[in-house]
């Protein structure tokens, strides 16, 4: 039976209550959608959204200026229906590429497409986990007819704190369980994370193993060697590993440092045209097995029938083309690197004589800032920096498997992200800095 949600005498089920519930994802939506409407009344240091790079922004009006004059393109993008699957052309250009660039074995048939990244990870969670299904695991009766209870498998996030976005996508609760990430400190007010293999070990009911790379929030990049581990770990467990490559290479390429994108049959890999520029198309892509691609195709048939086509419409040139490597690599790449660079100046300056850290920015567009012993909750400070019209994201929300954990650490980061225009960054951190730097003075 539902239950009244106390508010509107709605009767929510079970599952209703959880996804209408406080969630960070809703929280840092809401945020993204304040600073929308406040018309420039808040610094957006908070939300995923990308910069708006000019020389980017150039190759797509090109590009949508392109579909609109060939004839029919443009009527076919958006008045028919793909198949579930997604566009065609698009999984063509994109399976060509990627055997050309990086030796892949593949075909389009190893291409899916979803509405953003964020259906995807639905998809791909509960399809892997939860309780088990046909494969013997499922209830049923044991010997002397006694009910054996069904067993439960999870999504294992090797590093954590992990995306925000995965908290909240199992459709059952306990879908994720994670590790402490291992922490070393690197000097001169800067760290890095590492997975703690050791940990990994011992977690047992494994549907998957998850992360991203580089990781959201943290702009931590999993090194080769790590990456090739947790590779082994799932192989040897009889579980894919997923890697969410929404910032990563080949595209949008936004890594720093010396880096290897992966693939093989073992491994699932989550791509988007989002960190491009092209938030608003929603075109998240995923490389796999070909039954994993045919299983998201059935999913999304039920969910949303077919993939937008807009976004692959837009694109597939500029990937068959291998014009989408360039643009990482020569403009994307480039302009987000300065910016870390700059932004990691200023809040050392600023900290100096205080015991904050940054973690290591190695991709991504996010800096992910560490207050040791800060006498008041990550919370608070977000709830300080917003009435000063400044959003940030609190770390909190960002350590999905390890809710029963009390691990201070969890009340101790905020996410901070540098793609807004740069006065309006530097004037954020400014103000970051006088509110963390006065919740130390003041105890």
């Amino acid at each position: 039976m539902g239950r009244d949600d106390g508010r509107t005498g709605m009767k929510l089920s079970a599952l209703g209550r959880r996804l209408t519930g406080g969630s960070g994802t809703r929280s840092l939506m809401d945020d993204l959608g304040d600073v929308a409407t406040a018309g420039g009344g808040l610094v957006n240091l908070g939300g995923g959204n990308p910069s708006l790079i000019p020389a980017a922004e150039r190759v797509f009006r090109i590009r949508m200026q392109a579909l609109m004059q060939r004839g029919g393109a443009f009527e076919r993008a958006i008045g028919a229906y793909d198949a579930p699957e997604g566009e065609r052309g698009f999984a063509r250009a994109l399976a060509g590429l990627l055997r050309r660039e990086q030796g892949w074995d593949l075909t389009e048939r190893n291409v899916a497409l979803t509405n953003g990244s964020q259906s995807a990870f639905l998809a791909l969670f509960n399809l892997f986990a939860g309780p088990a299904g046909d494969d013997g695991d499922e209830a049923g009766e044991g010997s002397g007819g006694a009910h054996r209870p069904r067993r439960s498998r999870r999504i294992l996030l090797p590093l954590s704190p992990e995306y925000i976005g995965y908290a909240d996508t199992g459709l059952g609760p306990g879908m994720f369980t994670s590790r402490r990430s291992t922490i070393t400190d690197l000097g001169d007010g800067m760290f890095k994370y590492g997975v703690d293999f050791e940990g990994l070990e011992a977690v047992g009911d494994v549907a998957a193993i998850c992360l991203s790379r580089p990781t959201n929030p943290t702009g931590n990049v999993v090194t080769d060697g790590e990456l090739a581990r947790l590779g082994a770990l799932a192989r040897a467990r009889g579980v894919p590993l997923i890697v969410d490559n929404a910032y990563g290479l080949p595209f949008p390429g936004i890594v720093f440092g010396d880096a290897a994108p992966a693939w093989d049959e073992h491994t699932i890999l989550c791509m988007s045209l989002s960190k491009l520029g092209l938030p608003g198309l929603r075109t998240g892509i995923v490389i796999a097995r070909e039954e994993i691609v045919s299983a998201l195709a059935a999913v999304n048939a039920v969910f949303c029938l077919a993939p937008g086509s807009l976004g692959p419409a837009l694109a597939t040139e500029l990937v068959e083309s291998g014009e989408v490597l360039a643009l990482g690599r020569d403009v994307i790449r480039p302009h987000y690197a300065e910016r870390a660079e700059r932004a990691v100046d200023r809040l050392r300056a600023g900290f100096d004589g205080y015991p904050v850290r940054i973690h290591e920015p190695e991709g991504a567009f996010f800096l992910w800032l560490w207050m040791p012993g800060l006498p008041i909750t990550n919370a608070a400070l977000y709830e300080r920096l917003k009435a000063r019209a400044v959003i940030v994201v609190s770390g909190q929300y960002f350590f999905p498997g390890l809710e029963d954990d009390d691990w201070p650490h969890k009340r101790e980061c905020i996410r901070i992200s540098y793609a807004d225009d740069w006065s309006r960054i530097e004037h954020g951190l400014a103000v970051i800095v006088e509110e963390v730097r006065r919740a130390y003075d003041d105890g």
